[in-house]
């Protein structure tokens, strides 16, 4: 059986895995690690897809970000948000059943919220934890750090491109792919102790950010429903 590793150092030139790469499958773990946070932070904008837990609870993430705000789902309990955040202003968007059972039953503020993006107060708790996943400097800050003694671990393939990887003590403080073609940006990204598992797409490729129309959002004026 050939294995995938041996696949990839057979591409390069007499063997060689790191021939027609960006060279960074050469550097240390360390190195390699701070090129891709490097990268990713220069970077304009970036795709995120996949899960994460956070204090117990598990969140399906599909949203892009840049500088200046964010947008794109997150799904948990069942439940999809829609997200849309341009500068300090974030919205929020579910379903009438989400804000029902969020506001103890209240069908009317449910009625009024369902559907609609929902502009949510900065001091609101709701907005701390959600505006999160829409900052791009913030989400990928603590998402590309890797807990323990770095360590290379041979080289890979994600969605057709060549990687390095590299783990955290071993892999369980969580394994990083590399790309070996172009820019280093990490492509996907496994978290330690079952944290979650997320593919990085689509770096440097803008798109807009635009305000909802004011028929279309709702200014709740108040603190949101505990989600």
């Amino acid at each position: 059986m050939v294995t995938g590793t041996a696949v990839l150092a057979g591409c390069g030139g007499d063997g060689d895995p790191d021939a027609g790469t960006n060279g960074v499958g050469k550097l240390a773990a360390d190195k390699i690690q701070a090129k891709t946070v490097a990268a990713a932070d220069a970077a304009g904008a970036v795709r995120l897809s996949g899960t994460v837990v956070a204090s117990g609870r598990s969140y399906a993430l599909d949203v892009r970000l840049k500088s200046d705000g964010g947008t794109g789902s997150v799904t948990s309990k069942g439940t999809t948000f829609r997200m849309l955040r341009i500068g300090k202003e974030l919205y929020l968007k579910a379903d009438a059943g989400f804000w029902h059972k969020a506001d103890g039953g209240g069908a009317a503020a449910a009625d009024k919220l369902g559907g609609k993006y929902v502009k949510v107060p900065q001091g609101d708790p709701v907005y701390k934890k959600f505006s999160v996943f829409t900052d791009k400097g913030v989400l990928l800050g603590s998402l590309l750090s890797l807990h323990g003694k770095p360590a290379k671990d041979g080289y890979h393939e994600q969605a057709g491109t060549r990687t390095v990887r590299v783990t955290g003590d071993q892999g369980s403080g969580g394994t990083l792919d590399v790309s070996l073609e172009g820019k280093p940006y990490p492509l996907r990204l496994v978290r330690g102790g079952g944290a979650g598992t997320l593919s990085f797409s689509e770096w440097g490729k803008d798109f807009a950010l635009t305000e909802p129309a004011k028929n279309d959002t709702v200014d709740y004026g108040g603190q949101l429903p505990s989600s």
